[in-house]
């Protein structure tokens, strides 16, 4: 098989999504149309051409307008649906989705509506993609929750069930991650998992500081640890993975150029990385074009590729069940391809 049959092929997990940044342009389109009065547009040319990010600021600023659609459990289910459709024909087995869940609250939707939508939509997606979804509730900066307890407390008092983590993301740089300390302290304490974003728009010193004060145990995006060599050692060492989200990194300008990106060097210094689409629909990828580029612009072979997927399923805050049955099926698919 070529490569491009070879990735179609590859069974995945997705580890590194956002809800909202996920919804295809269709569906984008269907929630505009739906919400008029929100202004985001609603016809397809005009909203590709919304989508042309000048800066990371930028990106956030459209986020968060496209957010604002969101406003009812039918909005939540359209973009689940979506999501678990788009995963699905990219053979993707098992993702964890960022939910902000604190960003729907002040447009309509309620906690207990949020978490209800999410678990029939998770229900659905299973039965009719046959994609298992879990969730990441993150902390959505910049907001006027800045200690991180309003996610914290949302994802313990209803913990939808899914629920493994709490993240961190959004902008970086006014909002140091020690700053949430004892919220993720207090989410490790109850049982969730660590994943906040750090070092995506930022130097290697915030992604210490996601390590040492939050508790990470896998970091997104964390592209400025190229410039450090002993956290580069350090994160060899502890195989703390690194979720690495090529298209998104050149979209928001947070990487120069795919050519400049520092996955190879992340790669050779024994890091171990997931592949990931970050906000797919509002970059124009998938996870499948992704694993393409690797190959195409970093000369990753089937071997290369095929473990990239096998770090995702060890990664994964997953069961154990799920996680043998997804190595199994990558095994299978490299087998056949060698």
């Amino acid at each position: 098989m070529d490569i491009e049959e070879f990735v179609a092929a590859l069974p995945k997990a997705e580890l590194h999504v956002h809800l909202v940044g996920a919804a295809s342009l269709d569906t984008v389109l269907e929630l505009s149309r739906r919400h008029p009065e929100r202004q985001v547009p609603t016809e397809r040319a005009e909203l590709e051409r919304y989508y042309e990010f000048r800066d990371f600021p930028h990106f956030i600023t459209v986020y968060s307008a496209v957010n604002k659609l969101v406003t009812t459990p039918e909005d939540v289910q359209t973009l689940l649906l979506g999501l678990a459709r788009d995963l699905a024909a990219n053979n993707v087995r098992y993702a964890e989705v960022t939910v902000s869940a604190i960003a729907h609250f002040p447009y309509g939707v309620s906690p207990e509506m949020l978490s209800e939508a999410l678990v029939a939509g998770r229900n659905k997606a299973l039965a009719e993609h046959g994609v298992e979804l879990a969730w990441i509730f993150d902390v959505p900066m910049p907001s006027d929750h800045r200690d991180g307890y309003s996610t914290l407390d949302y994802a313990l008092d209803q913990r939808p069930e899914g629920t493994v983590a709490l993240g961190l993301a959004g902008l970086e740089a006014p909002f140091p991650r020690a700053g949430f300390r004892a919220a993720f302290q207090d989410a490790i304490a109850a049982g969730l998992h660590s994943v906040p974003h750090a070092g995506e728009t930022t130097g290697p010193e915030e992604i210490w500081a996601a390590l040492r004060d939050l508790g990470a145990e896998r970091l997104g995006h964390a592209v400025s640890a190229v410039s450090d060599e002993k956290l580069l050692k350090h994160l060899a060492e502890t195989g703390i993975p690194v979720e690495v989200s090529l298209t998104s990194n050149i979209r928001t300008r947070a990487v120069p150029s795919l050519a400049e990106h520092p996955l190879p060097r992340l790669l050779d210094a024994g890091v171990t990385v997931t592949l990931n689409t970050d906000d797919p629909g509002m970059f124009g990828t998938d996870l499948n074009r992704e694993y393409r580029l690797c190959h195409e612009v970093f000369g990753l072979g089937r071997a290369e590729l095929a473990e990239l997927a096998r770090n995702a399923a060890r990664a994964a805050f997953c069961s154990e069940q799920t996680r043998s049955r997804l190595l199994k099926d990558i095994d299978a698919v490299a087998a056949q391809a060698s």
